[in-house]
């Protein structure tokens, strides 16, 4: 009896197994490139300026609605309360400070709920972290500050957070804990669901 030829006995994967598994391939990079949310305080102490931008913008709404009544496209009285828009907004950021607080990944949140439990009595009052202590620890780990070119560069460390959140008022401490917090909590994924019927 003749020996069989030697064969290559590795299996080729269907093409389309193949063409598959390279998109998944493109699409796990896309979702791992993903760049974390992010959530700006914005705070400006100049009454004068918010006022005259809330203004601007009132006025701009009053003439876009108008021009939407009388069936025009782009009338030259909305067009000088959008400039008024450009202008209030560019005195008001003049005169503002913004603070942008990144989301953490969930083993670094979750690790820093853990470095900071809630005391007894706190648990018994439904408090997941310790809120005298948890705070200021969340303003610093997730607070970002950017260079003028756009990089990253260290932000606010646990005890500035920590002053600013003891010597403001109580309404705006807990507006920037909420900051913080809100940038944990940003949902950027929706669901789409066909087919059912």
């Amino acid at each position: 009896m003749p020996v069989p030829a030697e064969t290559n006995t590795t299996p080729v994967p269907p093409a389309a197994a193949v063409a598959a598994d390279a998109h998944w391939a493109r699409k796990l990079a896309r979702l791992r490139a993903r760049q974390l949310p992010e959530y700006t305080l914005v705070i400006c102490d100049d009454q004068e300026a918010k006022r005259r931008l809330d203004e601007a913008v009132l006025e701009l709404t009053r003439c876009r609605m108008a021009d939407a009544e009388n069936s025009r496209k782009h009338s030259e009285e909305t067009q000088r309360a959008e400039e008024e828009v450009e202008d209030a907004q560019a005195d008001f950021d003049a005169v503002s400070v913004e603070l942008t607080f990144r989301a953490l990944p969930r083993p670094i949140l979750d690790g820093l709920i853990k470095r900071f439990p809630p005391t007894e009595a706190q648990a018994e009052d439904g408090d997941a972290w310790n809120p005298e202590t948890f705070p200021a620890a969340l303003i610093a780990a997730a607070h970002i500050e950017r260079d003028d070119y756009g990089n990253t560069v260290e932000g606010m460390s646990e005890q500035d957070a920590q002053q600013l959140l003891d010597s403001w008022p109580v309404a705006e401490s807990n507006a920037l804990f909420a900051a913080a917090w809100q940038a944990q909590q940003i949902v950027r994924t929706s669901t789409v669901e066909l087919g059912k019927g």
